[in-house]
């Protein structure tokens, strides 16, 4: 009875590899090229709205949602952004490893998917635009 008891917690150890071995959360980068400072709101169904000040990271739960980036600052246009969830390479290995029990347990805890380590959101100046006690933003047409 002991040996059966051993050989099913074995089973059940080894069932959920992605969980024990690439966890259920995940650090992303989130940064706006040349416009240091930049709020960047992050939303999804699974981990609600969470704020990052660029250039920043932020710790998510991973999840097979993806994840809607708006950013602004300013006197700069707002950028937009999508954090992609994709499935985990060994996802494939602990099918065939771990059965169903092991991909339940990764399903369920968002272990069996991935994010892209860094999204880039791109913000663009507003001409003439420039906050009080500042320099204006330098223009980028001809100069007349």
């Amino acid at each position: 009875m002991r040996k059966a008891v051993f050989v099913l917690l074995g089973a059940l150890a080894l069932a959920a590899c992605a969980t024990v071995t690439r966890g259920t959360t995940q650090v992303v980068a989130v940064n706006t090229p040349g416009v240091p400072g930049a709020t960047c709101t992050l939303t999804s169904a699974a981990i609600g709205s969470q704020l990052v000040v660029t250039p920043g990271t932020i710790a998510l739960e991973k999840s097979k949602e993806e994840i809607s980036v708006r950013c602004t600052k300013e006197c700069y246009t707002e950028g937009a952004g999508v954090i992609a969830s994709n499935l985990e390479g060994m996802t494939a290995g602990n099918i065939i490893l771990g059965g169903v029990i092991g991909f339940g347990v990764d399903a369920a805890s968002g272990a069996m998917n991935k994010y892209s380590p860094e999204i880039q959101v791109v913000m663009t100046p507003i001409q003439g635009c420039h906050v009080p006690g500042t320099a204006p933003l330098p223009s980028r047409g001809k100069k007349i």
